[in-house]
């Protein structure tokens, strides 16, 4: 776990996000780690430099990544069976511990600000405000082209028997690599300046998916979960989670993981947590292999901070793990001038699913209380 000290700044202390793509439909090529990456660097530099407090900056953080062409998430999301956008969203605030979603969304540009709205109203029957505001988004290019692809293998699929086994056989290696780069779900936790944590995630589900079908991003407990610290809990936390909708809904792996981040070594919980709460959960017993990843952040006052009754710190752990073949993530702070990002995969030889990856980081921040 390597430490990074840093400097006061604005209201946005840390930022980290992920973008995540599962085995099967595809994973992140080095011919495309650039363009995975300077996503998650706009992504973040957008938040981070907003001086928004925690919810208001994860939500512009989830803002930049659906309007990426290159992200399953809002303007660039999967279409359905039907040739629609169907979108899931959701997004929690540590602080008042309110929470708001979004399933099977249609017509909307960034469904996160829908949930986030309804968040904010603490009601239910706003998505008027979301159709008012935000409707009239045609799918992108690379929707409509994955979107055909897929209608075509599907119609393809359809016709051949098991005697056509090499012709799948010949067109695998060519889908693999040359696909048009879209990947997963995407999400995003953050920490502000009075040390309140939020997380999000958004998600266009999977590709040709039956229409209606709603997946881990719109689900409580399953897509993401923050949680300030109090009395019960010495650790602020925040998770968001992505892979297969259906294991992370069965595990609610987003609220397993956040409790775990209570235990002394973090590190060590989220190993245990992504081990027993999801590889070997009894919930995915049937499964062959389970698929998914994690954000997680967990913040705690720093006890040696300067005596000064100005000076705030607060020590960020920040991890991220998945059994998926690859996951990228994006991570700054509001005073540095540019993000960092790295594509994180599994180790060679292991078979995704069935095993897992696990990194992250230290940092201590400092800032000036008003």
């Amino acid at each position: 776990m390597k430490q990074e000290t840093l400097t006061p700044f604005p209201p946005v202390q840390f930022l980290l996000l992920e973008q995540i793509l599962r085995k099967g439909a595809g994973y992140h090529s080095e011919s495309k780690a650039k363009e995975y990456k300077h996503v998650c660097k706009r992504a973040c530099c957008g938040s981070a430099q907003s001086g928004a407090l925690a919810v208001e900056a994860v939500a512009a953080a989830l803002v930049e990544l659906e309007d990426s062409p290159f992200t399953n998430a809002g303007m660039g999301s999967n279409l359905n069976l039907s040739g629609e956008i169907e979108c899931d969203a959701s997004i929690m605030d540590g602080k008042t511990l309110h929470y708001g979603a979004v399933g099977a969304l249609s017509g909307v540009k960034n469904p996160v600000l829908v949930a986030n709205r309804l968040l904010i109203e603490a009601q239910k029957g706003k998505l008027s405000w979301g159709e008012e505001h935000m409707t009239g988004w045609p799918p992108v290019k690379f929707s409509l082209s994955a979107y055909k692809r897929n209608k075509r293998k599907m119609e393809l699929a359809e016709k051949l028997d098991t005697g056509h086994k090499q012709t799948k056989k010949r067109r695998q290696p060519s889908e693999h690599e040359n696909g048009p780069g879209c990947l997963d779900t995407v999400g995003a936790v953050v920490v502000d300046l009075e040390g309140n944590v939020a997380a999000a995630v958004s998600s266009g589900g999977l590709a040709m998916k039956h229409p209606g079908r709603v997946g881990q991003a719109a689900h409580y407990g399953c897509g993401c979960w923050a949680e300030n610290a109090c009395n019960m809990n010495p650790y602020s936390t925040a998770v968001s989670t992505s892979g297969c909708g259906e294991h992370l809904i069965r595990t609610m792996l987003a609220r397993e993981c956040s409790a775990a981040m209570q235990s002394e070594d973090a590190h060590h919980a989220l190993l245990e947590a992504m081990q027993n709460k999801f590889i070997s959960s009894p919930f995915l017993a049937s499964e062959d292999r389970a698929l998914g990843g994690v954000i997680v952040l967990r913040c705690c006052r720093c006890a040696e901070a300067p005596p000064s009754q100005n000076i705030q710190g607060i020590l960020v752990e920040f991890l991220w793990s998945h059994t998926t073949e690859s996951m990228c993530v994006g991570y700054m702070s509001a005073q540095d001038s540019k993000a960092k990002t790295h594509i994180s995969r599994l180790p060679p030889g292991t078979v995704p699913g069935q095993c897992l990856a696990i990194e992250g980081g230290v940092c201590r921040l400092m800032s000036v209380a008003e």
